[in-house]
């Protein structure tokens, strides 16, 4: 989950109430007092029932949107987690501004890149075999890396070996009279 800053809330809040409906303006108020509430470093036993109130507040604020019309349903992934958030920093301790754009990337990359890459005709198996092939060539990488074969250059390689060719020749053998 993404959060704002204290800046952020000071200037939106404001400038949303009057223009959309006073659950709209709750709505976001009971998110940003949820988010701010578990990036706490320390969270209590009276934290979890203010996070418990705050998500229980947005759940019936949110409705809004669909009443007015704004969603037909709620299938956000990040929205269905907040739900699972007293449970689990009851079994881990508090997620200290824990922040979902390390998945998003990859999400980013699994994904909307393949996506991009297809015709778009059933494109998931056009992206499963770009996931697939990359995955290859990133195996393939690393195992060259291993064994050397990325190091320098072909330029770089050839003179090495001409330069260990060099030193068994006779010092008295004259290049020149070979050269064509």
């Amino acid at each position: 989950m993404k959060y704002c800053s204290t800046n952020h809330v000071k200037v939106y809040l404001p400038a949303i109430e009057g223009y959309v409906p006073t659950d709209v303006v709750c709505a976001f108020c009971t998110l940003l007092e949820f988010c701010y509430l578990v990036r706490r470093n320390v969270i209590t036993e009276k934290s979890l029932l203010e996070i418990q109130d705050a998500l229980t507040r947005f759940h019936t604020y949110r409705e809004v949107f669909r009443t007015t019309g704004v969603v037909p349903t709620f299938s956000l992934p990040q929205q269905h987690s907040m739900t699972h958030y007293v449970y689990l920093i009851r079994l881990f301790g508090a997620p200290n501004g824990l922040c979902s754009s390390i998945t998003e990337s990859k999400h980013i990359k699994a994904v909307k890149e393949p996506w991009r890459c297809s015709s778009r005709y059933k494109a998931l198996g056009q992206m499963l075999l770009t996931n697939q092939r990359l995955d290859k060539l990133a195996a393939s990488r690393m195992d060259f890396c291993i064994h050397g074969m990325l190091s320098g250059t072909c330029l770089s390689s050839v003179l090495a070996l001409l330069g260990n060719f060099l030193k068994f020749l006779p010092s008295n053998f004259n290049v020149d009279l070979y050269h064509y």
